[in-house]
């Protein structure tokens, strides 16, 4: 799977992306990401990609024509790969759709994804609306650009696409999957500060222990996420 990130800033975007598990399903070719400079593709000799905005206001705007051609030349990139030519382009905004991990499970079925990172007071809307197919939120709140929203979503997609997580069962058991939270879990030493970890998990009786995480993941999900709760119920009976 590939993601591309069009960004002012791609340094931060790959830094922050080729680390840890995301770094060595790179390194294997399991996944590409690549960061695009939105900058590379301006027409001003001075390397400006905003201006002031028409009717006034507080603040610059990302000018449509350097979005543009970033997006003709990720489209260039992706053809030179033979890869499949259909692509979405995220538009990252507190406007948009929340992201959620039934939307992470959706993307990751997708071949290429595109990410859009605005910066200042947001971006032209007539470029906008003549390359995104999705406007998409982490939540309700401002941020002073596009990239970190961006990553979290990269992050959380592609830890769902096959071989990427060292063990394949990981994804099916943490939180959010079939919409509980994950139970508690312990490790060694078996008493830490007069703590001890739960004798159920000590006792080899593997349907046994399946049973303890199940209603641990039942009762935490109730107290801490009645919301969840609530879908999971509904989907029991």
């Amino acid at each position: 799977m590939n993601f591309y990130v069009m960004t002012l800033f791609p340094e931060m975007v790959m830094q922050g992306l080729n680390t840890s598990i995301l770094g060595r399903a790179v390194e294997r070719g399991t996944i590409a990401i690549e960061a695009v400079n939105i900058r590379d593709y301006t027409t001003d000799k001075h390397g400006k990609v905003d201006d002031y905005t028409y009717g006034g206001g507080a603040g610059m705007l990302m000018q449509a024509q350097p979005v543009y051609d970033t997006y003709l030349a990720v489209n260039e990139m992706i053809k030179k790969k033979q890869e499949d030519a259909r692509t979405r382009v995220i538009y990252v905004t507190p406007q948009g759709k929340t992201f959620s991990q039934d939307m992470a499970k959706e993307l990751a079925g997708e071949g290429n994804l595109v990410f859009l990172c605005g910066h200042y007071e947001g971006i032209d809307e007539r470029v906008l609306e003549e390359i995104v197919t999705d406007y998409v939120s982490i939540g309700d709140y401002v941020l002073t650009g596009g990239e970190l929203p961006a990553m979290v979503m990269i992050d959380a997609i592609a830890r769902l696409v096959p071989d990427v997580l060292h063990n394949d069962e990981s994804a099916q058991t943490e939180s959010f999957h079939n919409d509980l939270l994950e139970y508690p879990q312990y490790s060694r030493p078996e008493v830490w500060r007069d703590k001890a970890v739960p004798s159920i998990l000590l006792s080899g009786n593997h349907a046994k222990v399946d049973e303890w995480r199940l209603e641990q993941s039942i009762e935490r999900t109730k107290r801490l996420r009645p919301d969840l709760y609530e879908k999971w119920e509904a989907r029991q009976k």
